[in-house]
């Protein structure tokens, strides 16, 4: 039997009896929907009866949608649904995970470049503060990656940097935060991503480490995560050849899995040697990583059977609960399996006092909670967040502080998606560096990526360009984001004439708002600034500290040299 009085659930014997007793009266359809997360798409109140009514899921994540909708969507499901449900969001940087109109405080590499474990509580009491107040009860963080290939197009500032002892220190942090506002965490992306330079949501990728190697880095990292009471462990589609071999030494290369699916990860590392006894969940299922080692029909309920206790999101939720039944009818997932499952769930949730909160109707509060979203405390937190985490990289031309007086013509170059429906100038942080840059006193001709020919590109030398600017200024915006295999500057394909060719005649700087990792593609640049959040409070900072207004204060979490040599001249 589980020891549900252990960690993480250290239930007392009522909560306990209501797990069990809630067990013994479930039906075999409303177990199957308890272990299921799926994503939430109409608010229609009508719609949600209907769904709840045939799916009856354990959990649901809604993307970001305005506070006010969101609670309300919350809170109809909360009455609506006989076991208390988990309602999860990936509050990764901030309440702006759940709330569109949320706090984007940092991203935790930008929380990280401060070097103060405070900002990794803030983050966390800002996302749980934020998320409460709508409802929302499980985050989908901390992230407790380690950063270790620049290549990685997904980890990147979504990590608290390379360093397990960084990521250890920030992590908890982040987590205190958290649990202080009655938040649980699904920390991710067990057994570690950063390694492998691809998205593990267009391949399985591989945590490619030894043993020795994994046990002194990400097996640290994840034993304190596991020692601090976590409730829930976010597995993904990564594989560990190292250790699915040394807890199984007859298994073939072949047959190594994806932790999702994978008995020697789940069972016998995470549950076995680092002693996690809570609720492990998949990462989301539609992700071709999870898809492609097996059929789905195989693979959903293999995840349960293997050790997962929760399938997050579907490809088609009906379909994907008949794989379930299915695989009961068939003897493939026993229902002894199933109740554990179940069990672990129903704990966690016990954990969260949700009971007693549907008891008492509290489980969704008031308007009047809204409040805190965006309030103005948090707005300051954020502001002094950015203030602390912009880093200058290097500055080997000497080049700041700039002023009008020194460089009154500036060429603004915006680096940013252009392909794919990027921020158009002015609609985002990127582009308000030229509205900002000309209340200084400077003035801003802004590169033209949207002419359909590019002569004026090649018209002027050496001498046109001089006479015309005086600086070079680079943003670039090339944040993380799901489905990329690279994150790389994408110059234009002509001849690169967006790239800095001129740089020893009208000098350039580069500031990067996102990725830290550029100079692996502008070794050349000799000043360079890494800022890791796109918000208007980086922006602000990051002109203040080139204008000599305010000192560089960030450290940086990662090599941002890319172990290139000649990039660090």
């Amino acid at each position: 039997m589980l020891d549900l009085k252990a960690n993480p659930f250290f239930l007392d014997e009522k909560k306990e009896k209501w797990v069990y007793d809630t067990l013994a009266g479930m039906s075999a359809e409303e177990k199957i929907g308890q272990m299921f997360c799926p994503v939430g798409g109409d608010t229609g109140e009508e719609y949600l009866k209907d769904f709840l009514e045939e799916f009856q899921p354990g959990a649901i994540m809604y993307r970001p949608m305005p506070s006010a909708e969101i609670q309300k969507t919350h809170r109809f499901l909360q009455e609506h649904s006989k076991i208390p449900m988990l309602f999860g969001a990936n509050l990764e940087s901030g309440g702006n995970g759940i709330c569109a109109d949320g706090t984007y405080f940092a991203r935790p590499m930008g929380a990280a470049a401060t070097d103060d474990p405070i900002q990794a509580y803030r983050l966390g009491r800002i996302s749980g503060r934020e998320a409460m107040a709508v409802g929302c009860n499980w985050a989908f963080a901390p992230i407790c990656d380690l950063d270790m290939n620049f290549r990685n197009p997904i980890t990147n500032v979504r990590t608290f940097g390379s360093k397990q002892e960084r990521v250890i220190t920030f992590v908890k942090e982040q987590l205190r935060g958290l649990k202080e506002q009655g938040v649980a965490a699904a920390v991710k992306h067990f057994p570690g991503d950063g390694v492998d330079e691809r998205d593990q949501h267009l391949v399985a990728s591989v945590n490619s480490l030894s043993v020795e190697e994994y046990d002194k880095t990400y097996g640290a990292v994840w034993q304190e995560v596991v020692d601090a009471g976590t409730l829930s462990v976010m597995v993904g589609h990564i594989l560990q050849p190292a250790y699915s071999k040394y807890i199984n030494p007859e298994l073939k290369d072949e047959e190594i899995l994806p932790a999702t699916l994978s008995r020697e990860i789940l069972q016998g590392l995470l549950r076995g040697k680092l002693g996690f006894n809570g609720m492990i969940t998949t990462d989301a299922t539609p992700m071709i990583g999870f898809n492609t080692p097996m059929k789905r029909s195989q693979a959903v309920p293999a995840a349960l059977s293997a050790g997962c206790d929760m399938i997050l999101f579907n490809k088609d939720i009906r379909e994907d609960y008949q794989f379930v039944r299915d695989a009961i009818a068939d003897g493939r997932l026993t229902m002894e399996r199933v109740d554990e499952a179940v069990t672990r769930i129903l704990a966690m949730k016990a954990a969260m006092n949700l009971p007693e909160k549907q008891e008492q109707k509290t489980l969704v509060p008031g308007e009047e909670a809204l409040s805190v979203v965006a309030c103005e405390e948090h707005r300051a937190w954020t502001r002094e967040c950015a203030d602390q985490s912009v880093t200058l990289v290097k500055d080997t031309q000497n080049l700041l502080p700039v002023s009008p007086e020194k460089y009154k013509r500036i060429r603004l170059y915006l680096l940013e998606d252009r392909l794919v429906g990027g921020f158009k100038d002015g609609d985002s942080a990127i582009g308000q560096f030229k509205e900002k840059l000309e209340r200084e006193g400077f003035e801003v001709t802004l590169f033209d990526y949207s002419r359909p020919d590019f002569q004026e590109m090649f018209e002027g030398g050496v001498a046109d360009i001089k006479g015309k600017f005086d600086l070079a200024v680079y943003v670039a915006c090339l944040d993380t984001a799901s489905n990329q295999s690279v994150r790389r500057i994408d110059w234009l394909h002509l001849m690169a004439a967006d790239a800095p060719w001129f740089l020893n005649d009208v000098p350039a700087m580069f500031i990067s708002i996102a990725n830290p990792y550029h100079l692996v593609d502008v070794p050349m640049i000799r000043t360079l600034i890494n800022a890791y959040t796109p918000t208007e409070e980086v922006v602000d900072q990051v002109i203040d500290k080139m204008m000599g207004r305010s000192e560089f204060k960030g450290i940086s979490p990662v090599d941002p040299f890319c172990g290139i040599w000649g990039a660090e001249f």
